[in-house]
Order: C-alpha cells, then structure tokens, then sequence
C-alpha cells in the first residue's frame, strides 16, 4: 500500500504541471500544446517498445484495444473535452463538474469492490467536495449548455477511464506496467493526430520557441509517459476507492505551481480549500490503512 500510494501522489505532482503550462507557452495555443504532448507520449512509447524487453507480446488483441481507447478518449479526449468546457462555460463551473470525479470515482469504485463500509467514505468525500469548493468559487459570466455538457463529458470520460484502468490492472492477468503504459501512450498519440487542424503554431521568438519545446518534452515524457506508469502501478496495489480519492492531490499539486509561477499567496479560500483536501485525503488513507491492517 504505501509503495501505491506513493505512486499515485507522484502522479498528481506531474500531472499539475498542466495547471502551470498553457500560461508559461504563450503565444502557443492550448492546441499547440496538447498536440505536441501527447505525440511525444505516443513517440516515447513506440520507442520504448522497440527494445524487446517492453515489447507488447502478451497483450492480446481485446488488450491492445482497451489501452488505445484509453490513451486515446482516457487523456486526449478528456483534455479536449475540457477545454471546450473552458471555453464555453467560463472558469467556475467546469472545474466544480470535473473536479467531482475523485468523489463519484471512489463511490462507484467501493460499489464493485465494497472494500470499507460506507460510513468511512462518508467524511473524507465530504471535506474533499467542500474543499473543491472553496477554491473553485468565482463569480460566474455567461454560461453555455454546451461547455456544461462537455464537463460532464470529461468528467464521464475520466470515471470510465479510471474504472478500466483499475480492472485491467487488479486482474489476476494484469499486464506489465510499461506495456500497459506503452499501449495507452500509443492511442493518445493517434488520437491527438485527430487535434491537428486545431493547432496554429505562431510565430515567436527563438526563447519563446525553447520554452514550448521544454514544457511539451516535460510534460510528454514525465507530465504523461512517467505519470501514466505511476498511475498504473498505483491502480495495481490501490482499491479504487482510495486511489481515486488521492487524484484530488494534483489539484493541491497545481495550485501550488500555479502560485509559484504568479509569485503570489494563495488566498484565504484557497488555502481553506486546499487544506481540507489535504485533510480529506489524509483521513481516507489512515481509514482505509486501518481496515485493510496494512
């Protein structure tokens, strides 16, 4: 257990670096970026599988599929899913619908495996949605029902994503992580393929150029590559129950990059917010360590 749970905070370190990389990338797009990401993701991959040892023998082709679509609709469709959220439906109400996965993932995750009784889900879910929150209350513009509608995909896309993947890898045949990893990061590269016509790719300046190139090789190789194999492994030795509730790090995660990179304290909701997220995630883990005995 704390080799998974470990796993799973490393992920939500490098998976907060998304938080910080479409404002550092200017004049880049969002497009640009996630173009650029997840391709590398899927190169780094197909590289990977080039030396016999992290080749896909094993798999199965029913395998083979599943890991496509999830690298394919698990990250790119989410992402996509996400910023037309963004877009559309301003800056408050997305991440209140998607922010909610950790809660409904674990409710339905502890539905299949039932691994502690409900009354100890019951007040970590409750300070992890209350701190979501606190951060994530803004004054509201214009709404659109179809930026709504793409939140709720996303948040759809994501529980899905996270059930699959938990499956697969608490089955008795569970495949190799890196395979596993290698597969995902394969769909996620053809289907950011799809994202092209998207992309603008302006002209900037040489540093401006040097700083996208670093920000897609961080995050396609360790904000992706590195962060899906932490994921598997943590999906591997966590009942989803508690592993969905610790995705609610890489906000705590991201709100701390994103401070840095605005040389700023965060403000009062923001650390009420964050704190009892942390304290949620806290409290799951010392549940579930005590009624599993580990």
């Amino acid at each position: 257990m704390p080799i998974g749970i470990l796993a799973a905070l490393a992920t939500c370190a490098l998976w907060g670096l998304t938080f910080v990389a479409p404002r550092a990338v200017l004049p880049y797009g969002l497009w640009d970026l996630l173009v650029a990401r997840y391709g590398l993701f899927g190169l780094a991959s197909a590289a990977m599988m080039l030396h016999p040892r992290f080749r896909p023998g094993g798999l199965g082709t029913g395998r083979w599929l599943i890991g496509l679509a999830l690298g394919g609709f698990g990250y790119v469709g989410y992402f996509a899913c996400a910023a037309y959220a963004v877009r559309h439906a301003g800056a408050t109400i997305p991440p209140l619908v998607i922010g909610l996965m950790p809660v409904v993932l674990a409710v339905l995750g502890n539905l299949r495996e039932r691994v502690v009784p409900w009354r100890f889900l019951g007040l970590p879910l409750a300070l992890i949605t209350l701190g979501l929150g606190l951060v994530n209350i803004r004054p509201t513009g214009g709404v659109e029902a179809g930026g709504v509608l793409a939140a709720v995909g996303a948040l759809a896309i994501w529980v899905v994503y996270g059930m699959v993947n938990a499956a697969v890898m608490r089955a008795a045949d569970a495949p190799d992580s890196i395979r596993w990893t290698g597969a995902q990061g394969i769909g996620a590269g053809i289907a950011s393929l799809a994202l092209l016509p998207l992309t603008t790719w302006p002209a900037a300046a040489p540093a401006e150029m040097v700083a996208f190139a670093g920000w897609a090789v961080a995050l396609g190789l360790a904000g992706s590559w590195l962060a899906t194999l932490c994921w598997v492994v943590a999906s591997r030795r966590l009942p989803l129950a508690l592993s969905a509730q610790l995705v609610v790090a890489e906000t705590v995660f991201g709100l701390a990059y994103g401070f840095l990179f605005e040389a700023r304290w965060p403000t009062p909701p923001e650390w009420g917010g964050a704190g009892l997220q942390v304290a949620g995630v806290v409290i799951a883990i010392a549940l579930f360590s005590r009624r599993r005995g580990y």
